[in-house]
């Protein structure tokens, strides 16, 4: 037996179906109400539970066929100074249902068409109101009213017989942000969430590559265009989308699509050939003088530090060496320094980059940074700890016993932590105090600096090509994600030195993060 619960599930599409195959809300409210209603008295007779939908549509469709014959007075009227030009000239056995298609096929173009033209011609042909009276109702010149609802004419005939195929493919974008703000997720939601809806997405999708107009955005969505306005308000006030000139409007941000990764692929490692060698003797060096620091290791082997070494000394090459531009992030709605990022890869082709987050405990004595990288063939990614998880990890570090036990059992549950049998507690990724790491960024400039010229020109010749993909006026969210890559190509590195047996592969399901000391302690603590 079918559950009455499956139809209240279908209240919105049952709705936007109304919409589709009626003129005003008064109306799509009306025909969705007796649609369900229908479907509700129904049900009980319907014993296949798999043929539902097709069922509740033909339901939808046969309701909306007599809702159109019992309004049809109502739409002569209303379509009396209408253009005969602007239905079709088809013949049909029925010409009664003829005449009920045609209505409803010009109350979905007219549904398509942007405020601008949608209201006049209402005004013009539905509510009988001349040019004069509806240059007086919007405020707007009657020669301006006279050009629109010509226009509209035309759009109505010419341009809106079929709608785009794309309405029939929606996309599926995952849209998040990066920079700073103060957001949790829960109480205060990350600006992203507000712009996450289905429709949302699509604009900005359709928005990406080229301007789109509320009409061609209405096309390519198939839904209506007061739908789209809606939309777009509130995307503007997010700062997700920009306006143009002539009502056009352009997405706000990158999108990243496999074509980012093609390139990376084709033309990445090729770029870096010539060096290649060098890099990986320079990165030997490094592994075997950083492994007698006497810093924390967590007890990795030192096949699996090796992947931590190269992260940390490609990271410090950058603030060193690199030379790209990081333009500042603006001051957003919210007051927060952000930028949306959108993502629609498939998977099947890898960007250049080196996944970085960090958290900090700064104003603790003794107190340190996580970092945790990504993008590493064979590393798994390990999230950032929280500050508390930090503070954690800094007292067992010091040999002191941390005091908020609910962290600790909760550290244990995410593996920050081990507790041994003898009670003991261990952390699991590898520390660096202040001076270790000092240590380190000398041994790393000893070996990488005298590479750095060639690198950078190679890096640099790389990104000349590749800021040719993105759109010309997201140019400063490019450099960001550009300069990135000067560290991230130490991915190519390591990818091409397992290809040939130059480096081990790492341990399953092994991470690539690690603990620096930031604040400065007294005495300083040894791991």
């Amino acid at each position: 037996m079918m559950n009455y619960n499956t139809i209240e599930s279908y209240v919105e599409r049952v709705y936007g179906f109304a919409v589709n195959h009626t003129f005003t809300r008064d109306e799509a409210d009306e025909l969705s109400q007796e649609i369900l209603i229908t479907a509700v008295r129904e049900l009980p007779r319907l014993k296949d539970r798999s043929k539902f939908e097709p069922w509740l549509w033909g339901i939808a469709g046969n309701t909306a066929k007599s809702f159109r014959r019992r309004m049809g007075k109502q739409r002569a009227m209303y379509s009396y100074n209408m253009p005969e030009d602007l239905f079709r000239s088809e013949q049909c056995n029925d010409p009664e249902e003829n005449q009920e298609e045609e209505y409803d096929r010009l109350r979905t173009n007219i549904a398509m068409l942007s405020a601008i033209y949608r209201d006049i011609i209402i005004l013009h042909y539905y509510d009988g109101l001349s040019t004069k009276q509806i240059s007086d109702r919007l405020n707007i010149p009657e020669g301006t009213i006279t050009w629109r609802l010509s226009e509209a004419r035309k759009k109505l005939k010419k341009e809106y017989n079929n709608m785009n195929e794309t309405a029939l493919r929606p996309v599926k974008l995952r849209i998040d942000i990066y920079g700073s703000g103060d957001y949790d997720g829960e109480i205060i939601p990350f600006p992203s969430e507000k712009i996450d809806d289905a429709l949302s997405q699509n604009i900005l999708y359709y928005c990406y590559e080229k301007p789109c107009g509320i009409e061609e955005l209405a096309q390519l969505c198939g839904v209506p265009a007061y739908y789209i306005e809606d939309r777009i308000r509130n995307l503007l006030k997010r700062e997700a989308l920009l306006e143009t000139s002539k009502g056009k409007y352009r997405t706000s941000f990158i999108i990243w699509s496999d074509k980012y990764g093609i390139y990376c692929e084709e033309h990445g490692e090729k770029a870096l050939l010539p060096l290649m060698n060098q890099l990986l003797e320079a990165l030997h060096g490094i592994a075997r003088e950083a492994a007698g620091l006497g810093f924390y290791k967590a007890g990795k082997s030192e096949t699996d530090l090796f992947y931590l070494y190269g992260s940390m000394a490609f990271c410090h090459a950058s603030t060193r060496y690199c030379t790209l531009p990081y333009p500042d992030y603006v001051q957003r709605y919210d007051g927060g320094r952000w930028c949306y990022i959108g993502n629609m890869e498939t998977g099947q082709h890898r960007r250049i980059g080196l996944g970085i987050q960090c958290c900090t405990n700064n104003g603790i004595p003794g107190g340190y940074t996580h970092t945790s990288y990504g993008g590493i063939h064979g590393m798994a990614f390990r999230p950032m700890m929280r500050d508390y998880y930090i503070n954690i990890c800094a007292d067992i570090l010091r040999g002191a016993s941390p005091k908020d036990t609910e962290s600790v059992a909760n550290a244990i549950r995410e593996g920050y932590i081990i507790k041994k049998q003898d009670g003991t507690l261990l952390v699991t990724t590898p520390a660096f105090t202040r001076k270790q790491k000092a240590a380190f960024n000398s041994i790393t400039d000893k070996y990488l600096a005298p590479l750095m010229p060639a690198y950078s020109e190679i890096i640099n010749d790389f990104i000349a090509g590749y800021k040719k993909l993105f759109p010309p006026h997201l140019n400063d969210d490019a450099d960001r994600m550009c300069q990135n890559m000067f560290q991230g190509f130490y991915t190519v590195v390591v990818e091409h030195a397992q290809r040939i047996g130059a480096i081990k592969m790492p341990s399953p399901h092994c991470f690539c993060d690690v603990l620096i000391q930031t604040a400065p302690a007294d005495p300083d603590p040894l791991p």
